[in-house]
C-alpha cells in the first residue's frame, strides 16, 4: 500500500463511516479495485483510520463526553449491547459474509428500505429532536436495529438511523444518536482489532499510517458537520437512490 492508496482509503473511510452507505462495503470494493490484498498490515491500517474517525466524533461532540452526560451514555451503552453480544457470539459466521456479492445485495436492500421509510415518514412535533431525550426503550430498539449492520454492505449508520426514525426521533436526532453510538461500537471493534493485530504495526509503513490517519480524521470531522447541514433541508431519499445504483453497479461489475 502506497501513499496514494492511503489517501484514497482514508477519504473513503472518513466520508462513509457516518453516512448511511456502509464504510465497510466501500472499503472492500475500493481495496479490490486498487488491488490491495487483505493482509495483516492492511488490517492494521484499517484500525488506524477507524480510530481517526472515533476522534472526529469526540471533537465534534466534546460537550457530550462529560460526567454530566452519564444518563445519555447509559442509554448509548444499552444500545451497544445487542450488536456487541451478537457480534461476539457469531463472529466467525459474520466473517464468512464478507463478499462483494453480499455487499451489493445489501446495498440494494438498504436503499429500498430507506425509500420505503421516507415514503411514510413524517416528522411530527412530538418527535424527539435532542439525543438526551431518548428513552431507554427507544435506545434498546435502536440497538436492536443496529444488529443488521453486522451484514457487510448494510451500514451501521444506516441501520441505527432507520431504527431511530422508526421509534420517533427526527432526522437530525437520528443522525446524532448514530454518531454517538459509533463511539462505543468503534472503540470495541478497533480495540479488539488493535489487540489482535498490534504486532503488525511493526511491519507497516508509519508514513502511510500517519497519512491515512490524518486524512480520515479531517474528512470524518467535516462529513459529520456537512451531513447535519444537509439534513436541515433534505431527506435520506438521495442516499436510498445512491445505495440502489451503487449496488446494481457492483453486481454488474464484480459478479
Amino acid at each position: 500500500m502506497g501513499i496514494l492508496d492511503s489517501i484514497l482509503l482514508g477519504i473513503i473511510e472518513g466520508f462513509t463511516e457516518f453516512l448511511p452507505v456502509s464504510s465497510t462495503g466501500h472499503l472492500i470494493v475500493a481495496s479490490q479495485m486498487l488491488g490491495i490484498d487483505q493482509t495483516h498490515v492492511t488490517k492494521a491500517y484499517e484500525v488506524i483510520i477507524q480510530f481517526a474517525a472515533i476522534l472526529a466524533v469526540i471533537l465534534n461532540y466534546k460537550e457530550k463526553f462529560s460526567p454530566k452526560k452519564i444518563e445519555l451514555w447509559k442509554k448509548l451503552t444499552l444500545a451497544f449491547i445487542p450488536i456487541g453480544a451478537v457480534g461476539f457470539i457469531f463472529s466467525s459466521q459474520i466473517k464468512a459474509l464478507f463478499d462483494v456479492q453480499v455487499v451489493a445485495i445489501m446495498f440494494i436492500i438498504g436503499g429500498i428500505v430507506f425509500l420505503v421509510v421516507e415514503k411514510f415518514y413524517k416528522e411530527k412535533e412530538h418527535f424527539i429532536d435532542d439525543v438526551e431525550k431518548v428513552s431507554y426503550k427507544q435506545a434498546l430498539w435502536i440497538g436492536i436495529a443496529q444488529i443488521f449492520a453486522l451484514i457487510p454492505g448494510t451500514s451501521r449508520a444506516g441501520s441505527t438511523i432507520i431504527g431511530a426514525m422508526l421509534v420517533g426521533l427526527n432526522r437530525k436526532a437520528s443522525a446524532e444518536f448514530s454518531f454517538l453510538l459509533a463511539f462505543p461500537v468503534m472503540c470495541a471493534t478497533t480495540g479488539y482489532d488493535l489487540l489482535k493485530h498490534y504486532n503488525d504495526f511493526s511491519d507497516a509503513n508509519l508514513l502511510v499510517l500517519a497519512v491515512g490517519f490524518v486524512v480520515s480524521f479531517i474528512v470524518a470531522y467535516l462529513t459529520i458537520k456537512l451531513f447535519l447541514k444537509f439534513l436541515e433541508k433534505f431527506t435520506f431519499v438521495a442516499f436510498g437512490i445512491y445505495r440502489i445504483i451503487f449496488g446494481v453497479i457492483l453486481l454488474l461489475w464484480f459478479v
